[in-house]
């Protein structure tokens, strides 16, 4: 029996954050974040709109308010179909930002979002696209107990390593593309993903297979679609269509047949390689015309750098072997010309290539083959599939200049071939990549996901309560950042006892009883919030209330066990004194000179099959949680739970186990005797570094804030990174 009925339909997140995405012509080739993924997601979201089960979809993007783009992007909200809509959420600066820009702002854009689905209802599943949206949507399902999808449309270490032969330092290849922060996302995306959407095998076998936390079980090949009623065969006695004329003033012949390719201006798409070999082809030249359609430019100054460069490039080449007349290279074209451009090659008899050095999939591909246009592709990834169910062309080796002339040559020739070619691609890619097809088999796998997993236990907790008698609250660390200086601290606690609307919360690495003693200690009031064990217990007030909720869903995938046999054995770990250990604690100190690094002590429970999380203080205290638990979640978790404003939260540490509630948009402050692990964070927006310590580090930001009054947040513009990468 299906799961998804009239009663219940089905209400899908996608989560999609850079580029640029809208309903109607979206600008696709805009730049290098503005491709083949903006298409995917806004088809994807529209065809699973049109399915009988599925009762609503939102795709969530990021809000860009920029006088250099349209206003489209602005716009809260845009229809897509009748139950599909763009959702844009405000987080970060309001220009638009390049992919690699946006990583400091991620955090920022989970608590916005929880403002959404507060206000609108959580859906039944989320889906994450690319590594951003990825790290995105693996919290929200973390904090949410929602499952989660993961895609991961290219991925960080394949192209980190394509690209560190010839391409600079691996140091500044990490500066440049931010491979640290994209890869462990998506190391979390995969480890939270109940299942992974690939368009072909080859990815999981050689792509996904090189991450610590390959499961192929949970890895899907769900072949994406095509717009089947956009892209169709030249009807009899077709015209040539209006985007002819745009091809006239470049070429000597128009009517001859076309080699036609369809790519923005990257190195990995090798367009100069394509240029060169129809340069160094006699037979090519008087045969065809070679059309280059690279996206939109209005002033080449005004693109990427690497873009400009393949673009003089290809300009270069032209030149070398004096092929004007011969080839075009139109600056615009809108994406309603598209389809007549295909259509125009079919009337022209012309091909299709797709010469690039790696294709994870390539739509383009069955565009092309769906209007009936053979096609010449690269042998490898997505072209190898399509060619094997359409049988509708040749694979070519992409470095080979004799393979793609061979290849080209005789498509153009072979004219029986050609017929059955172009019919072929007519065929197939109605049988095997229709949209209609991609989303009945993902709903078919989302049944099962859905069928064992458990309604989320936050559901059943939402209250519309507020924590009681005050309407903004300071959170902050006990050692280090409160103690340390006595006379500050009674000045910070006449301050709490003296503005009764502020509420008082700690969030401690220590046990629930040893927090309380130091608390009693140092003559603090009592909590109104207590967060301990780095994360992993809540507790309320005087009578130090259990948050059930929170119990419930922490100990999810947690074998302490396990990690301790791991992690015991390892050099340079020392598992600390019983005191400092708690149910869903494991705490280490450990030898930096000895231990390994950060990343390698993921990796090792990772390949184990160990799903936790890591958390270094002050350089040598390790602490092992569950990946449910850390003071990211709990602080989200409360803040949801009781309906409070991040905005209204004030939260200061001084360790990286202070990191997770740090991010967002509370209002954060570092103390000036911080751990070196935070200086990190100076890139980010909301996070205020005090130049006192302790305790008058904390009053410090309390004024910086203006926390007693009415708030300002001086530092929410932060925009440290350049636009252009």
């Amino acid at each position: 029996m299906s799961l998804f009925s009239e009663d219940k339909p089905l209400k899908v997140c996608l989560i999609s954050l850079h580029g640029l995405i809208r309903a109607h012509d979206p600008q696709l080739g805009f730049d290098a974040d503005t491709g083949g993924q903006t298409k995917y997601v806004l088809e994807l979201a529209a065809e699973l709109g049109r399915q009988p089960s599925v009762g609503s979809v939102e795709l969530l993007t990021r809000q860009i308010i920029d006088p250099k783009i349209d206003d489209d992007y602005a716009k809260l909200e845009e229809p897509i179909g009748e139950n599909v809509k763009i959702v844009r959420i405000p987080f970060g600066p309001k220009r638009y930002l390049r992919k690699e820009a946006l990583w400091p702002f991620i955090e920022m854009f989970v608590d916005q979002t929880l403002v959404h689905f507060r206000r609108t209802g959580l859906p039944d599943i989320i889906h994450g696209h690319y590594a951003d949206a990825g790290l995105a949507g693996a919290t929200l399902s973390q904090l949410l107990h929602i499952p989660f999808i993961f895609t991961g449309h290219s991925l960080g270490r394949v192209k980190r390593g394509r690209l560190l032969p010839g391409r600079g330092t691996e140091e500044a290849l990490d500066k440049r593309f931010r491979f640290p922060q994209r890869i462990e996302a998506e190391e979390i995306a995969l480890e939270t993903a109940s299942m992974v959407v690939t368009s072909t095998s080859q990815e999981i076998q050689q792509q996904y297979a090189i991450y610590d936390h390959y499961q192929p079980d949970r890895m899907e090949v769900i072949p994406p679609g095509v717009d089947l009623d956009l892209f169709s065969p030249p009807q009899p006695g077709q015209v040539s269509p209006r985007f002819a004329e745009e091809l006239k003033p470049f070429l000597m012949q128009p009517e001859r047949p076309m080699i036609l390719t369809l790519a923005r201006p990257d190195e990995r798409k090798n367009l100069v390689k394509l240029v060169e070999v129809y340069g160094q082809s006699t037979q090519l030249q008087e045969m065809a015309n070679l059309v280059l359609i690279l996206g939109t430019r209005d002033n080449m100054r005004d693109l990427p750098k690497p873009q400009a460069r393949v673009i003089k490039e290809i300009l270069y080449t032209i030149d070398r072997y004096n092929l004007y007349g011969k080839v075009a290279y139109p600056k615009t074209h809108v994406p309603s010309d598209i389809p007549d451009l295909y259509r125009l090659a079919v009337l022209r008899r012309g091909v299709f290539i797709n010469p690039a050095l790696t294709e994870p999939f390539g739509l383009t591909l069955l565009e092309a083959g769906a209007t009936g246009l053979p096609i010449v592709a690269t042998n490898d990834g997505g072209p190898r599939d399509i060619i094997a169910n359409c049988e509708n062309g040749l694979l070519i080796d992409p470095l080979d200049s004799d393979s793609i002339e061979h290849a080209l040559l005789r498509t153009l020739t072979e004219s029986q071939q050609w017929e059955a070619w172009s019919q072929a691609g007519i065929e197939g890619t109605r049988k095997h990549y229709s949209w209609q097809n991609h989303a009945r088999r993902y709903l078919r796998d989302l049944q099962d996901i859905l069928e064992n997993s458990p309604p989320p236990a936050i559901m059943q907790a939402q209250s519309s309560r507020r924590l009681p008698e005050f309407d903004r609250i300071l959170i902050t660390d006990l050692d280090n950042t409160l103690t340390g200086d006595n006379q500050a601290l009674e000045e910070l606690v006449a301050l709490l006892r003296d503005n009764d609307h502020i509420g008082f919360g700690i969030a401690t690495g220590r046990r629930l009883d040893s927090a309380m003693a130091l608390v009693k200690d140092l003559g603090l009031p009592t909590p109104d919030l207590l967060d301990t064990d780095a994360g992993t217990q809540l507790h309320y007030g005087e009578k130090l209330r259990l948050d059930r909720s929170w119990r419930q869903q922490i100990g999810f995938a947690w074998q302490p066990d396990s990690i301790r046999e791991l992690l015991d054995a390892v050099p340079g770990f020392y598992r600390q004194a019983e005191e400092h250990q708690s149910e869903f604690k494991i705490s280490y100190e450990i030898d930096p000179q000895v231990a390994p690094k950060l990343n390698q002590i993921r990796k090792k429970l990772r390949e184990a099959g160990l799903r936790a999380k890591v958390v270094l203080s002050l350089g040598m205290y390790l602490d092992v949680i569950p990946v449910r638990g850390g003071s990211d979640l709990t602080l989200r978790h409360v803040l949801w739970k009781w309906g409070f404003s991040s905005e209204n939260v004030l939260v200061a540490g001084d360790s990286g186990n202070d990191i997770g509630m740090l991010l967002g948009r509370t209002l954060g402050v570092v103390v000036s005797n911080h751990s070196p692990e935070l200086e990190r964070l100076r890139d980010h927006p909301r996070i205020y570094f005090a130049s006192q310590p302790h305790a008058r580090g904390i009053l410090e930001g309390i004024e910086y804030y203006q926390f007693l009054g009415n708030i300002v947040i001086p530092n929410d513009r932060i925009d440290p990174i350049p636009n252009a990468v």
